[in-house]
Formats: structure tokens, sequence, C-alpha cells
């Protein structure tokens, strides 16, 4: 008989778990609370609109190459890929640069911000080569349950090469003086969740997958890969129940027996994406309008994709808690967000598909981040405007914006008459550097920050992003993929191994896979 599972939430680790077990044999049931698949990268529609609710960027195309291919298929088979050309425009002060997607151009713009920085570039690649393929091909797949697993030759023969002790503002000190070029190879840390003075320069991989790996597009927007991965999934025979609440999972002398779930009969259970077969669902007793059926899902093994601390805080009784409160307390998060979908009446005729806005100075906002959390006075921002590379997620002859303001987590306060005051003052300050008319031709307007985040997604502290990637909360300093007080239930996503970031949670739920299957063969 086969062994079965249950899965909470949908998130890009939870429907890779789910895969990953059915690919194994696994009777997989996927609960979701929303009414589609993708927990943080759902999409909205709204009026002729289309937006990625959550990530954006589009890194490391191997990642998702190799997901696809371990279970024999080809991601060209679930969606179509463009590489972007300029990759991203950062805004300066006073002028801006459009970061080149070829390399020699690349290195072309730095010999002309600073002579030599070529050659340092070169230096910085090839120790970023040999840093990305120990980390995402060795380190990112350790499960973190014990040090003994980081004695491989490879990894203790590299040790130093790695740069685990140094951090990335040390590491990029050392080859480059102009601001600008430091400023620009410390900012893919931003999508760890640290400065950079606290960040190991083992993440300058991520700078090798800026620069070497490119940024890249999946038409249709982010949510494309949902729809991969989620059509993937029902290939192989997972199960999804939609707008199911989860509310308790039941334990008995350490091990879960089921998982409560609330769910609504008032949303059609069915994702509002293509679907190439109907989905089996529980046969679930509803029989009034705007009634909620509680139903009871039994397995073998629970794979939590919700957030760690709700799962542990909400979702157990408090004497099958790892964790206490004062160390989640402890824990350094990852930043949250002050997010805007903004459409526009009008096409734009000097946006590209994305653009960073470190027009201010970036210390005083990383202060208010990281060091006395509290809302900025003058934030740096991103915007992505998809439509700018896909004509289908905007009406003819419009335009859709994505706005984000990273800010600290834990922050009160996040009415709408605060977030419009900073949504007023950022689009001034893109009005004049694109030198056009914006707020008179918004015709949808949307907003989101903490208070969306804990009640959409029950997420610890209204984090965006899940735990910052500092030294001291890397691989099995990270909270563990497998609970130690029920063993029966396991982890998966940005609060667990190996952190932050899509690609990341591809590989989580490959990672909590490969441990339920470990786990059940040394039990029998």
């Amino acid at each position: 008989m086969a062994k079965t599972a249950i899965v909470i939430g949908s998130g890009f680790a939870g429907i890779s778990a789910a895969s990953f077990l059915a690919k194994k044999g696994w009777t997989v049931t996927v609960l979701e609370k929303h009414h589609q698949p993708g927990g943080r990268a759902r999409r909205l529609e709204a009026n002729g609109f289309t937006f990625d609710m959550g990530p954006s960027w589009y890194w490391m195309p191997d990642v998702f190459e190799r997901y696809f291919g371990q279970f024999g298929k080809k991601l060209a088979d679930y969606y179509t890929l463009y590489r972007l050309d300029p990759s991203y425009r950062v805004y300066w002060p006073d002028d801006y640069w459009d970061m080149p997607a070829g390399y020699e151009e690349m290195k072309a713009l730095f010999e002309k911000a600073e002579p030599g920085a070529g050659i340092q570039l070169d230096k910085v690649m090839k120790e970023a080569a040999y840093k990305y393929e120990i980390g995402m091909h060795k380190l990112v797949f350790k499960p973190g349950q014990s040090l003994a697993e980081f004695l491989d030759m490879d990894l203790l023969k590299g040790i130093f090469k790695l740069d685990v002790f140094t951090s990335i503002k040390k590491h990029f000190g050392k080859h480059f003086k102009n601001p600008r070029l430091r400023e620009l190879m410390e900012f893919p840390v931003l999508f760890l969740g640290a400065l950079a003075s606290d960040t190991p320069a083992l993440y300058s991989l991520m700078n090798y997958a800026d620069i070497k790996g490119g940024t890249w597009f999946p038409k249709g927007g982010m949510y494309s890969v949902v729809e991969g991965m989620y059509q993937l999934a029902t290939e192989l025979g997972v199960q999804f129940v939609f707008n199911c609440d989860v509310q308790e999972i039941k334990v008995e002398d350490g091990v879960a027996k089921s998982v409560r779930g609330c769910i609504s009969s008032t949303v059609d259970r069915q994702p509002s994406t293509v679907n190439p077969k109907p989905i089996k669902t529980y046969a679930i007793p509803i029989t009034v309008d705007g009634q909620r059926s509680t139903v009871d899902f039994t397995a073998d093994v629970i794979i939590s994709n919700a957030d760690y601390h709700f799962t542990e805080t909400k979702l157990l009784a408090a004497e099958y808690r790892t964790y206490t409160e004062s160390y989640w307390n402890k824990r350094v998060m990852a930043p949250s967000c002050l997010l805007y979908y903004v459409g526009l009446n009008k096409k734009l005729s000097s946006l590209p598909h994305h653009s960073l806005f470190f027009d201010v100075p970036f210390a005083p906002h990383a202060r208010d981040i990281y060091t006395t959390p509290q809302w900025p006075d003058e934030p740096l921002f991103y915007v992505s405007a998809t439509s700018v590379t896909d004509a289908s997620q905007a009406p003819d002859g419009c335009e859709n914006l994505f706005f984000l303001v990273p800010v600290a987590t834990g922050l009160t306060g996040d009415d709408e008459t605060l977030r419009k005051s900073y949504f007023d003052q950022i689009l001034k300050r893109f009005e004049a550097r694109l030198g056009e008319q914006v707020a008179t031709h918004i015709v949808y307007y949307k907003s989101y920050a903490h208070s969306d985040f804990i009640n959409d997604y029950n997420a610890y502290k209204g984090n965006a992003y899940g735990l910052a990637n500092t030294l001291l909360q890397t691989a099995v300093l990270k909270p563990s993929c497998r609970s130690k007080k029920v063993k029966n239930l396991f982890f998966t996503g940005q609060l667990t191994v190996p952190g932050p970031g899509v690609p990341p949670s591809l590989i989580s739920g490959e990672v909590v896979a490969t441990q339920v299957e470990k786990h059940f063969s040394e039990s029998k």
C-alpha cells in the first residue's frame, strides 16, 4: 500500500516536496489556503492587468532546468523563457546604468567606472564560479541535520576559497574602490536579507548568477513557473485541496496523526490556472453556501510549507514545539516589503523591465531595516514592469508596474495612509527620473504590506523573505527541516534549509522529500 503524505501550503517548496514524493510512489495531498497554487508567488488579475504578487526576478535558470529534468521533463515543456538585455537598470543620484547581458559589455562598463575594474571583475567571477559550483551543487542539498554532513573532501579542501568567514563588504572592498561598483556588487545580497557586512562572502555566488547566469523572464510572468510546477505535480498524481485553511496538526505520543483543515464552500476549489485534467479532491460534505466544513486529513507524514513559526505556535500543542518564542525573537529576519500593484492607461517610453532606484543614500535605509528597525525616511525602491517584455500582462496601450520598498519586519501602523504616503514619495522620484507623467494615468492601484503578509501567509513579523542568511543562521544553525518533537513532521521553505529565494525553495522541497524517504527507510 502506498505511503501517504500531507503537504501544508503550495508555495514553490511545497509543490516541489509533493512532486518528489509522488515520483517515489507516495500518495500526496497538498492543502492550500488560497484558491490557486503558488503561496507568496500568487497571481493578481484585475481590470485587464496581470501582476506577479511576489517573486519577480528569475535567476539561476540551471536550477529550474534541473528541477524539471529530475522528472524526465524539460523546462520548455511548461513555459517559455527569455533572457533580458539589459538585465536591469540602476538609477544613481544623477544618472543611470543599464546592466548589459553580455559579459564583455559588463567588463567595459566596470572599466569605464574604474580603470582596472574589468580585470578585477574577471577575478571576482572566477572565484564566484567556484562558489556557485560548490554552493549550488553541494551546500544547498545538505539537510542541516548534523555537522558531519560537511565532512566532504571538496568542501574541506575549498573551505578558504568559499570565503565563509569573510563578509561580502570586505570581499568586494578588496577588488573595487568605486563606491557605485561596490554598491552594485553588494546589491544581490538584498535578496538574502542581510547587510553586506553581515553576509558571508560565499554569497558572491549570487553575483555569478547575476552577471554570468543572467536575468530571465518566463512568458506570462513568474506565475508561469507556478503553473508549470503545478501541472507537473498533477501529472504525477498529486492531489490539491484549495481554500483549505489548516487549523491544527493532531499529534499522539509524538506522532502526527492528522491535519485539520477548514474548507470554504463559497469559492471554487479549482485554481484559476490551466490544468490538463481534473484534480481529485477529498469528498467534502458541503450542503449550505457560505458555510465552512472541517475535515481531518490523515497521512503517514506531514510536511509544512506554511510559515515555520506559525506551524509550531498555532498548529501544534505546546509540548510538541521545538523552538521557543525567545528563540524566534532572536532570529535575524530578512526584510518585509511595501508592495504596490499599479496599472497605467498609457505606455511609458523609456522604461526597462527591472529598475533599481539607488538614487538616495543606502546607509540610512539599511539602518532603518537592520539596526534600529523603523519606517524609513527616504527609501530605496525597485520597479518591475513585465508589460515591457510581455504585452499580454496589460491591456493594449497600457503598462503594469510593481513597486517594492524593502522595510524592517515587525513594524506596525501599515495603514493605507502610511502606505499611500510612501507611494506618493517614490512615485515622484520615479516620474522625475523617467521625465513622464505617471500619477495622472493610474487606473488601478493596490497596496500590500506587513498586515497582508500576516493575514494571507501567517508570516512571522510580516516577513517577506524569511530568515536572513547570516553566518549564524546558515546550514545546521537554521531551524531544522525535521521536527525534534514529532517523529513524522517535516518543514520546507524559506525559514529552513537552504534559505530564501525561489531556486532555494525548489531545492528545499527536494531536500525534505529525501529526508522523508530516509526516515521511512530507517524506520522499517
